[in-house]
């Protein structure tokens, strides 16, 4: 046992006392000799490291244009242009893109190992906080090592790199082209009723029926406090197919709330109602979620995805949660046969927010809707005040 601490002991002592306030704990090492880069000695090199990274550039912005010729010269899709088996779009500009990063990311590299200024050197260790001497002092080396990189004394292979970076920008601009039609363009083109996001198949005389099965609605029908998901009638009647049919389907969920009319706390739900009945959008104006909790004792709709809540006696106003506008409101009436029909299309567009959208004070659609449809809506039962 004494052999062993004698053991420690001498091992310990050969070793030098550390000392964490000492400046140096290590004896320095010393610089190992520095060997120069070839273009650092010899000027042909030198200019032959220039023009390969020049190439390289080059090649980065040439593999950029073939990514826009690609794109519009190949044909995508199932019944597209096909390379080996493969499509043949999604193989070029997988291929031209990638190849335009690789080789302006080896330029840069190449550009960085053989021909920025080479200097070693060793700096001690010092506090963290750095006095305003010692920032000054990194602001010029700052300036100092954009002149040693070279982009002054090199402009050749400076302005390949900026054109080729540049160039890269192309292939992004191009592919906005897939985002799609603009709401406009889809509103002005396709063929069915509602398309685009500001209009839905709702109409003026357009049957309110019960999702699913399609039976229409009397006023009677409903007691107080009864909630229904509801369609239009143009859902059901065989005229839309395919994917017209489910677009017009989900922009055009609506629920049906019977509350007493004494409850109902704003004149434009008042005036959109019949015999308390209102009619409101089922889809959340915060992320689209579709709306169907309701409280039956203060009117109150909950959003079950972020808690926003919604008050149905009081224009769909937001009252909690994240939402960032009211539910729009279907306003109301009832035909010859007895049955509750829309008055128009939602006066506003439903569903979440988007850039072409503006938002008004429920107020200035009321008063907007009034000029275009509230004579038409007469027939229907139509009066302001309520029905």
């Amino acid at each position: 046992m004494s052999s062993d601490l004698s053991e420690i002991e001498k091992h310990d002592d050969s070793h030098p006392e550390l000392n964490a306030h000492t400046d140096a704990l290590l004896p320095d090492p010393g610089m190992h000799e520095h060997h120069w880069r070839p273009t650092d000695v010899d000027p042909k090199a030198e200019k032959r490291a220039e023009r390969q990274v020049s190439l390289f550039f080059g090649l980065s912005a040439l593999c950029s244009v073939l990514f826009v010729v690609a794109y519009f010269t190949i044909e995508p899709g199932y019944d597209g242009d096909v390379w080996a088996g493969y499509g043949a779009s999604n193989l070029a500009l997988g291929s031209t893109l990638g190849f335009a990063l690789l080789f302006l990311g080896i330029g840069v590299i190449q550009w960085a190992r053989k021909l920025v200024v080479d200097i070693e050197h060793a700096e001690d260790r010092h506090p963290a906080a750095s006095s305003p001497a010692t920032r000054e002092v990194a602001i010029a080396e700052l300036k100092a090592a954009l002149n040693e990189s070279g982009m002054a004394r090199r402009p050749f292979i400076r302005n390949a790199m900026i054109g080729s970076a540049a160039l890269l920008g192309l292939p992004a601009i191009v592919m906005l082209k897939d985002l799609g039609q603009t709401n406009a363009q889809i509103t002005e083109e396709q063929p069915y009723p509602g398309a685009g996001l500001e209009h839905t198949v709702w109409d003026a005389g357009v049957r309110v029926v019960r999702d699913v099965v399609g039976t229409p609605i009397r006023p009677g029908d409903l007691e107080v406090g009864d909630l229904v998901n509801a369609e239009p009638a143009t859902i059901f009647d065989g005229s839309l197919h395919g994917a017209p049919l489910q677009i017009a389907k989900s922009k055009a969920a609506t629920i049906l709330l019977r509350m007493d009319p004494n409850d109902i706390d704003h004149d434009v739900t008042r005036n959109w109602s019949v015999n308390g009945i209102v009619a409101y959008s089922k889809i959340c104006t915060h992320v689209g979620c579709p709306i169907s909790l309701n409280e039956r004792t203060t009117h109150h709709l909950l959003c079950p995805c972020h808690q926003s809540t919604f008050d149905l006696a009081d224009h769909g106003k937001v009252i909690f949660g994240p939402a960032g506008r009211h539910l729009p409101q279907l306003p109301l009436g009832v035909d010859a046969d007895g049955f509750l029909v829309a008055l128009s299309d939602y006066p506003e567009p439903v569903g979440v927010s988007y850039w072409e959208r503006n938002t008004y004070d429920i107020d200035e659609i009321f008063d907007d809707w009034s000029k275009n449809h509230a004579a038409d809506a007469e027939q229907y039962g139509y009066k302001e005040g309520g029905q």
